[in-house]
């Protein structure tokens, strides 16, 4: 049995994105109305997927855009208020993904009782927020000087505008960052969060790494989540729920309660 079914308690578990709005010290944010602003629209966010019967749910400073990958500490602090003060309204295993920072993810993830967090922690890109490099040596050596040693960390090997410098073969990335990093979960993209995951590629990382936990990460939708999961152990969800399928829109319960009815139809 997976960690997945001791964590969900459900056999290919569907995460949710909880998309915070720009936050301070992002370009988009809006001071009218400031941080309370932020914190009502997650709350109707959350509640939403809640009720929408979705499995879990990951806090994500989505529209910082463009996003950083050494994160201010303003938004660290921003995200944890938002969780703090949603936190007597969470009913299900939530995680936590500051983009795209994983050591200040493990941070926020402590600091909130999180209990995964999405990452990119191992490669080196080229991407649209330029020469990204990681170092997941240091960031699981965090994890353990923290404390954190019990947070699930979600590996995303397929990240979002970029391209992995060392090598094209994703098979070959996945058995190597299994070997070298020991993922709990990996993470399968599209090319930006909307963007459906190629089922070929989600094959070719399943069939290299069997014993591994894959999400497919991006772009699931009512059309084509039965085939994706029936390849994936999991899915990340955040536009589908939202209204018209577009990712500036806001959570619609209507949507996530018609999906989730079809994933309980496809567990059936």
């Amino acid at each position: 049995m997976y960690w997945t079914e001791e964590l969900f308690h459900v056999k290919k578990p569907i995460i949710a994105m909880c998309h915070l709005r720009a936050l301070p010290g992002d370009p988009l944010y809006e001071k009218d109305g400031g941080m309370e602003r932020v914190v009502e629209q997650a709350r109707r966010e959350l509640l939403a997927l809640q009720e929408g019967g979705v499995d879990a749910v990951m806090f994500s400073n989505e529209f910082s855009l463009p996003y950083l990958t050494d994160v201010r500490g303003v938004t660290v602090a921003a995200m944890a208020r938002v969780i703090g003060e949603l936190k007597a309204d969470i009913r299900v295993p939530y995680g936590v993904n500051v983009l795209w920072d994983p050591k200040k993810s493990l941070d926020l993830a402590l600091a909130t009782d999180a209990q995964f967090v999405r990452e990119i922690f191992t490669g080196v890109y080229a991407s649209d927020f330029g020469l990204w490099n990681t170092s997941c040596g240091e960031t699981v050596r965090h994890q353990l000087a923290i404390g954190a040693q019990h947070v699930r960390l979600l590996f995303n090997i397929v990240p979002e505008a970029a391209k992995y410098i060392q090598r094209d073969d994703i098979a070959q990335i996945a058995r190597s960052t299994v070997f070298n990093c020991r993922p709990d979960a990996l993470c399968v993209s599209g090319l930006t969060a909307g963007a459906e995951t190629d089922s070929s590629v989600l094959q070719a990382v399943k069939a290299a790494v069997p014993g591994t936990v894959v999400f497919a990460n991006t772009g699931v939708r009512l059309e084509n989540v039965e085939k994706q999961l029936a390849i994936a152990d999991g899915a990340v969800v955040g536009t589908t729920f939202k209204k018209d399928g577009l990712f500036d829109n806001h959570v619609e319960l209507d949507r996530v309660r018609r999906f989730m009815d079809r994933v309980r139809a496809f567990r059936e």
